[in-house]
């Protein structure tokens, strides 16, 4: 993908509606695996709800780090 070009005074254009669905689509995505895969084992180690909380905030913490991240391409 080409990067896109500048406006005339040096700042980058804003980002579109495909942006900002890409960036709702990555949280949701991080938080469901993070969230299904503490259930799933918490399930198959008997420790409810540790390993949810566990995989809540991993994902959590993902989602943060791929939004950031697709954030700075227009900073």
């Amino acid at each position: 993908m080409s990067p896109e070009p500048e406006t005339g005074d040096g700042m980058k254009p804003l980002p579109g509606v495909a942006a900002f669905l890409g960036m709702g689509l990555t949280i949701a995505a991080c938080i469901g695996i993070g969230v299904g895969l503490g259930l799933w084992a918490d399930s198959a180690w008997h420790t409810a709800p540790a390993m949810l909380v566990v995989g809540l905030i991993l994902g959590v913490t993902a989602a943060v780090f791929f939004v950031v991240g697709q954030i700075r391409r227009y900073l």
